[in-house]
């Protein structure tokens, strides 16, 4: 597996996203919403890194399943804080086709947020299909199948301290043959 960011340049990039929200946040109380699986590691390292009150929410959305293509997106929000009224900042791990974070920012914005800012992790250059991108995201990447920092194939990898691309050989050694 070819590493594309490094664990270094990984703790770099929140502790810059964490500036950038204190610079528009100040000490106003924030709710961080994520979407789960894959930005429960960005998460637990960005609040760590904020000094402002900050109250977490998750949200389950979902359009990869099993695979490498995007599908259907199911979304459950039944465990969602009461957001009506606060500021909130939508986090995901990656911003692909972009049709998870529209379709999850329109959902909370009709529970009446004061404010939705959205992050990602990683955005990937020329896949998104939609006409909004996120106010905030950590890197840039390339368009290639990536995993670690809680980013999976498979359920697998979500544990790497960094993010690599998945090749060929790697992909072998899931195939049920």
């Amino acid at each position: 597996m070819k590493v594309l960011i490094r664990e270094e340049e990984i703790h770099e990039g929140i502790s810059k996203l964490a500036q950038q929200l204190h610079q528009h946040y100040g000490d106003s109380p924030l709710t961080v919403v994520a979407i789960m699986t894959g930005s429960l590691v960005m998460l637990a390292d960005l609040i760590r890194r904020l000094e402002m009150p900050v109250r977490i929410s998750l949200i389950a959305a979902s359009s990869y399943r099993g695979g490498m293509t995007s599908g259907e997106i199911e979304i459950d929000d039944s465990r969602m804080l009461d957001i009506r009224g606060r500021d909130v900042l939508l986090i995901d791990d990656i911003f692909d086709t972009g049709k998870t974070l529209v379709e999850v920012t329109a959902r909370l914005r009709k529970l009446k947020p004061k404010s939705i800012k959205t992050a990602v992790f990683l955005n990937k250059r020329g896949k998104s299909t939609v006409n909004e991108s996120p106010d905030y995201s950590v890197f840039d990447i390339p368009n290639a199948f990536v995993v670690g920092y809680g980013l999976d194939y498979q359920d697998l990898y979500r544990n790497l301290p960094y993010v690599g691309v998945l090749e060929e050989s790697d992909l072998k050694q899931h195939s049920p043959h």
